[in-house]
């Protein structure tokens, strides 16, 4: 997520820059998918990704409304 958020800042045109916004969203999506998957699984106690899974969440919706932004 870190790294296509970066090449983010690196787009050529605001069509570029709103599409790479959406691989950023698609990453952190996936990110909070498999967070959810390891509590669910018990693999880490959910009481360990309760933080994390937080995060996540903030992330993508910080970076759905900067895309929201962008095409306006």
């Amino acid at each position: 997520m870190a790294a296509n958020y970066r090449a983010v800042g690196l787009a050529r045109s605001k069509a570029e820059f709103i599409s790479k916004f959406g691989v950023v969203i698609e990453e952190a999506d996936e990110t909070v998918f498999w967070l959810e998957l390891l509590g669910d699984s018990s693999i880490v106690p959910s009481s360990k990704l309760c933080e994390l899974l937080a995060e996540g969440n903030e992330l993508v919706a910080i970076f759905l409304a900067s895309r929201k932004t962008a095409k306006s």
